[in-house]
């Protein structure tokens, strides 16, 4: 989770905006992952293995992963150098957030086979998700070695460049990400919409809007970019363009407590006083029923802070 502190003139109601970084937004993680390697047993002669692997690859599709690991394990016994079954079996790990086998098998596949795009990209999502960022980037150099139009490889090194704080070579990253063919739709999205967040750490507003509107022009379900762009808006002083941003972001998520929250002190900011507290009290109603015992409180803190204010006056 993380959090872009956005300033205010006077006394201190900060709106704090909410990254959600892809999907890096598949189940799994912030990033994209690879298929299934399809291959056939190293100069195995027992239909048993290959019958077992290619029952761990239609779990992996399904994403019954516990059933894939099992499949993929059965085949490893008949065959321990079996490759593709290890990088396969790294992937379900993966996505079962079971990071350290993950690494372990992708470590043992590339043992086998070094020239194994796919254990690179497993193992360096699984470095990622430990906070291996440096091991991470490592293995999506190795990958471009091998596939230098690999947009998943520039995008994924792009996402651990972030996380240590160079955002100007994720950046870098994102946009060699752009130019390499293979890009959907949705994929467009994430990768503009995780520029635009780097740009809006480097304060480049005007180019982090620019991009949180390419994600939304490619995919307009993106609460994400919505909800980053309106920290965008706020950051440069166009505060009902933010608001707009957060409505866009409420009517598709109703009960997004941060949005309501930010959108309140928004509205607080332009002496909508009335409109701030009932957005708070939404605000507050849902970090409650979510468990956000800290976010509540402050919340209420906030509210009483605006009725006192508001009191006083009158």
């Amino acid at each position: 989770m993380f959090w872009i502190r956005l300033r205010r003139a006077g006394k201190s109601i900060r709106v704090p905006c909410l990254s959600q970084i892809v999907g890096i937004a598949i189940g799994l993680l912030v990033m994209f992952t690879p298929s299934p390697v399809l291959a056939n047993p190293i100069a195995s002669d027992l239909a048993q293995s290959q019958a077992a692997f290619q029952q761990g690859v239609n779990a992996l599709e399904q994403a019954d992963y516990a059933e894939a690991i099992a499949q993929f394990t059965q085949t490893l016994q008949a065959n321990p150098q079996f490759a593709a079954a290890l990088s396969n079996r790294c992937l379900a790990y993966l996505q079962q957030g079971n990071y350290d086998d993950a690494v372990q098998d992708c470590t043992e596949a590339l043992l086998l086979d070094a020239d194994n795009p796919e254990a690179y990209l497993n193992r360096g999502l699984a470095h990622d998700r430990l906070g291996q960022f440096e091991q991470a980037i490592a293995d999506y150099n190795q990958l471009l070695q091998r596939r230098p139009n690999d947009f998943r490889a520039y995008y994924n090194r792009g996402l651990a460049h972030f996380e240590q704080g160079d955002h100007r070579e994720a950046i870098a990253d994102y946009e060699h990400s752009l130019r390499q063919p293979g890009l959907n739709q949705i994929a467009l999205a994430e990768v503009y919409r995780d520029r635009g967040l780097a740009k809006l750490m480097l304060t480049d507003q005007a180019g982090a809007i620019a991009d949180f509107s390419k994600a939304i022009q490619f995919n307009n379900a993106d609460v994400a970019a919505y909800y980053n762009r309106a920290c965008a808006y706020h950051r440069q002083g166009d505060l009902q363009l933010a608001i707009q941003d957060f409505t866009q972001v409420l009517a598709q998520v109703p009960d997004h407590a941060e949005a309501y929250r930010s959108r309140g002190l928004i509205r607080y900011q332009l002496g909508e006083k009335q409109q701030a507290i009932a957005d708070l009290q939404q605000a507050a109603q849902h970090f409650s029923s979510q468990g956000e015992a800290i976010a509540y409180q402050q919340t209420l803190n906030l509210i009483h802070q605006i009725e006192a204010v508001a009191f006083a006056v009158g």
